[in-house]
């Protein structure tokens, strides 16, 4: 246990440093943008008083590393700051797009778990067999196709040709659990790569794990085939597929930008690209900071989840 404490706590430290460094660089990489905000927000004719009035109201006219102190401790205490662009808080931006995206991310997860882990196993049992060659081929297929592409033609196929479902959230606000319909071709989308990478992780592990000693010898004792693969093997399996499922719970969670633009789906995704197209900077920092912050944290359970199922593995990370 007092290894388990001081694993926790040095990936912790590790975990806050890193969280401190992307803030560091978010704020670095926003000041390094071209142009002004002032001069922006000014209108088509800006007047000088006027720019300048505007910077002191934005505090643009202060020294960088005062406005990063200033920045940092509203973090500290939950002020991301005020859009430059309606003067709402940055934390109702983040609020608004966290619906939606929280949506199709926890759906995506639901059936993600299920059906990549159960590819994996059936391709594991069948390795080298016709079941396994056709897993394995999809698979590959699927995921060598971009996200993109794959939702057009979702939508070509299934909302124009067929009129089973609407090609896009337009019309159904926020609340897409009350229209289920318009959120099958997006999860369908979120769920082509993500299943694939995870199903083959799992093969693999799987693969592995049933061809070491200790599997050999439990077939030798007489324990069932069906224990030693799920209640043996899978564990060892699942360590390595942590990593990828905290992946693609940050790559969800962070605002998949190509699919809610596709679908319409008013979410982090499509609040970020807003606020990059009006320059608003104040929304774009905050919710860089929510992304590398969600990054950190899944990363650091995806290690925990390692370190139980394999230990050595998480020692060595």
């Amino acid at each position: 246990m007092s290894g388990l404490r001081s694993w926790f706590a040095r990936r912790l430290l590790i975990g806050l440093g890193q969280t401190a460094a992307v803030v560091l660089l978010v704020f670095a990489l926003t000041e390094a943008l071209p142009g002004d905000a002032a001069v922006a927000l000014a209108g088509d004719q800006p007047d000088p008083e006027r720019i300048a009035a505007i910077r002191e109201a934005m505090h643009l006219d202060r020294p960088a590393h005062e406005r990063l102190a200033d920045w940092a401790a509203g973090l500290l205490h939950g002020d991301f700051g005020t859009s430059l662009v309606s003067g709402r808080p940055v934390t109702s931006y983040i609020a608004d797009g966290f619906g939606p995206t929280l949506t199709l991310a926890a759906l995506t997860v639901v059936l993600l778990l299920p059906v990549g882990v159960g590819l994996g196993v059936l391709a594991a049992r069948h390795e080298g067999r016709l079941v396994d060659r056709l897993v394995s081929s999809v698979t590959l297929g699927v995921y060598a196709v971009p996200e993109f592409a794959f939702g057009v033609l979702l939508v070509t196929v299934f909302a124009l040709r067929l009129g089973w479902l609407p090609p896009t959230a337009v019309g159904y606000g926020t609340d897409l659990l009350a229209h289920p319909a318009a959120l099958v071709l997006p999860v369908l989308v979120l769920l082509s790569r993500p299943v694939c990478s995870l199903a083959r992780l799992v093969r693999a592990g799987m693969i592995d794990a049933l061809a070491a000693p200790y599997a050999t010898h439990a077939h030798r004792y007489g324990i069932p085939g069906a224990r030693v693969r799920y209640a043996h093997a899978l564990p060892n399996a699942v360590a390595p597929a942590a990593q990828q499922l905290a992946r693609t719970i940050d790559w969800l969670l962070c605002g998949v930008v190509v699919v809610e633009a596709l679908y319409v789906i008013p979410g982090l995704g499509t609040v970020l690209m807003n606020a990059v197209a009006e320059r608003d900077v104040p929304v774009v920092q905050g919710l860089a900071v929510v992304f590398g912050f969600t990054t950190v944290v899944l990363n650091l359970g995806a290690d925990l989840v390692t370190h139980r199922f394999a230990p050595r593995a998480g020692v060595a990370a």
